[in-house]
């Protein structure tokens, strides 16, 4: 046990030690020399600053300094230029020593770091570490507009923290406690202080029995201290915000302010817009900015055409309160719900299929120095010289806009959805700003709608030229009966009840695919279009009908991506039947083998029509192919990665 603690108090004092030895300051100047004059009261210096001259204390109240964090400091350890006793002279005047240099010794605390008890290590292994607080509070001071010399603002560390005494932050003897920080500030912020007493965050610094106020460094922390009206501080504020208003400032980083805001956007409501940052009162005070006598005109401040429905905007709706946000409520549970029911059907079914399939797959046993290893292997099928031609040119090009599209919207639009993720961030600011994202995803957005129902005009245009079209028969995209059956049959075939159905041109999923794009399309486009046109549409809805934009848009474009870079990617590539890749949307054929394997039913049709060989075209050739695999490799992985950093999303904030 003695060993322990001897052991410990080594690595305590290391620290200093090796800041001590760095500095040179061996010196036999005593700390009972410099008490002999330093620790009588009273004892100070004349300075004379613009030919007026003032005391400048010099006395030290040693038994409060030895109860310090820095009791057992020697004074020269601190002031390391003091080499000898007296002080040097200089035209007959004792020389001013050097400013103390807290950051130096504090950073260099760094190299050796404060040992943590943990589980035995293996032989030769290194053994955990922390990096003392101390230092990285340091280094947050001194990245700081506190610790930038270059300011008028510069506070030094003695500022807050006092020369000699300093204490812990929660020892109310310490000049940067808590309920002391509001008139340690105000010493140089004076404005703010003078607001701060009347605010409701000042007030129980008068009436305690209320309960605890909240104080500067609460609101702005100790060290982090930033340009007020720079990005950085606004997160660092809405951010601590949160430690007390947790579920205002959830709800805050729902909406489309508090999105666009941590994203940098200055053109939107932060929270010290609506609430002022130092003068802040209840809601129901008049004083307050959003009072119901004065909320319109604090909402005007920013939408100066709107009309008087935007106080009915929820700056903190949610969708889990029915009695304050009923539309909210009901709308949020009807999507998230369409999304429970839809993703839990087809990734079961996807699960499903691929178990069934790899089963399905020719079992090889595979021998080796005398061992038998079973080996599935993919079931070779005949190819054929000849391909069927499924997709025209203009289809393939509609789903080259269709897929870019759609993958631009994830990366743009997931990043407004999710933005104080890191990735989100980054990437935001490697694009050059939340206004150029948003150029980019409302361009993709018309591209997107464009291609979905620009598709749908051309197909409406050739089913009514045909009046031989079968709305229900096998070409139709329209859900029929058969798909009804075919899905049950596929499911016996999954638990190996029933052998896999015969399909035909188009599948039950594919059809599924198919509207749910438009599906999408109309949901994700008309909220986007309301968002988008809201300075002009303002005039017109009220405010809460941009709160249901919110939830839709976002909610839809989350089902989109759990769907499209999931199950879509599994029934057209990730199936072992198909993997790694089916090339089909971007050649536009098929081997007629594996045509027949697929759509047996569509192709007995066409053979027995005579039709077949209208369909049939040359295979592509081998380079063409291998720039289609690789064009199609990069998309599947650009689409991985997207719903990758969608997940981390997700996972940090949920869904609504």
């Amino acid at each position: 046990m003695l060993k322990k603690i001897i052991v410990s108090l080594l690595l305590l004092s290391a620290p200093l030690q090796a800041a001590v030895l760095e500095t040179g300051t061996s010196t036999d100047v005593s700390d009972k020399q410099c008490i002999e004059c330093h620790g009588v009261k009273g004892f100070s210096a004349i300075d004379e600053i613009d030919g007026r001259r003032t005391k400048r204390p010099l006395d030290v109240n040693l038994p409060a300094m030895r109860e310090s964090l820095h009791g057992e400091l020697k004074c020269v350890e601190c002031h390391t230029d003091i080499k000898e006793l007296p002080h040097k002279k200089e035209n007959g005047k004792y020389l001013r020593l050097q400013t103390v240099n807290c950051v130096d010794c504090h950073e260099k605390l760094n190299p050796v770091a404060i040992r943590e008890k943990t589980k035995p290590v293996g032989r030769g292994a290194n053994p955990r570490t922390k990096t003392p607080d101390v230092v990285i509070n340091t280094k947050k001071y001194s990245q700081s507009i506190h610790g930038d010399p270059e300011k008028d603002n510069n506070a030094q560390c003695s500022t807050c923290h006092t020369a000699h005494y300093v204490y812990k932050s929660d020892d109310p003897r310490a000049l940067n406690y808590r309920e002391n920080s509001p008139q340690l500030c105000g010493d140089c912020h004076q404005e703010e202080l003078t607001l701060y007493k009347k605010s409701v965050h000042g007030a129980a610094l008068r009436t305690p029995w209320k309960g605890e106020s909240t104080t500067c460094t609460d609101c702005h922390s100790a060290h982090d201290i930033l340009e007020a009206e720079g990005l950085d501080a606004h997160r660092i504020v809405t951010k601590n915000c949160g430690n007390c208003h947790e579920k205002e400032v959830s709800s805050y980083m729902s909406t489309t302010h508090g999105q666009l805001a941590w994203l940098g956007n200055d053109k939107v409501a932060r929270c010290v817009d609506c609430h002022r940052g130092h003068d802040t009162h209840k809601i129901d005070d008049p004083n307050s900015m959003v009072s119901s006598q004065n909320r319109l005109e604090t909402c005007k401040e920013c939408h100066e055409d709107a009309g008087d429905g935007i106080v009915e905007y929820r700056p903190h709706g949610n969708t889990s309160d029915f009695e304050k946000y009923p539309a909210m409520y009901i709308v949020g549970k009807f999507m998230v719900g369409i999304v429970i029911i839809v993703l839990i059907f087809f990734y079961a079914h996807s699960i499903l299929w691929f178990i069934r399939e790899y089963k399905e797959r020719t079992v090889v046993w595979y021998t080796d120095n005398s061992r038998s290893i079973p080996v599935h292997v993919k079931p070779e099928r005949p190819h054929s010289d000849k391909h069927f031609q499924r997709f025209s040119w203009y289809w393939r090009l509609n789903h080259w806009a269709l897929a870019l599209s759609v993958m631009t919207l994830t990366f743009t639009g997931m990043a407004v959805m999710y933005p104080d993720t890191d990735w989100a961030v980054a990437i935001v600011n490697a694009i050059g700003g939340p206004g150029a994202f948003g150029t980019i995803h409302r361009v993709a957005g018309v591209i997107f709608l464009v291609s979905v129902f620009g598709h749908g005009a051309v197909v409406l245009r050739r089913v009514l030229k045909n009046k031989n079209f079968e709305w229900f028969g096998p070409d139709s995209l329209l859900p029929r009966w058969k798909d009804w059956e075919d899905m049950k049959a596929m499911f016996r075939w999954f638990f190996g009840k029933g052998k896999q159905p015969q399909l035909d041109r188009w599948t039950y999923w594919e059809k599924f695919d198919y509207w749910a794009v438009y599906w999408g399309a109309i949901v994700i486009g008309l909220s986007g279009v309301v968002l988008w046109a809201s300075p002009f549409l303002l005039k017109f809805l009220p405010g809460w009908s941009f709160n249901i934009a919110t939830i839709a848009h976002g909610v839809e474009a989350f089902l989109a991506v759990a769907t499209l870079f999931v199950v879509h990617f599994f029934n057209n590539h990730f199936r072992p039947e198909k993997f790694p890749l089916d090339t089909v949307m971007f050649t536009g054929s098929w081997d007629l083998e594996e045509f027949k394997h697929e759509r047996p039913l569509e192709y007995a049709r066409l053979k027995e029509s005579g039709e077949l060989e209208k369909h049939l075209v040359e295979p592509p050739t081998k380079k063409a192919n291998l720039i289609f695999h690789i064009i199609g490799f990069t998309l599947l992985a650009t689409g991985i990665t997207l719903l990758a950093m969608v997940v981390v999303g997700f996972v940090k904030h949920g869904l609504v």
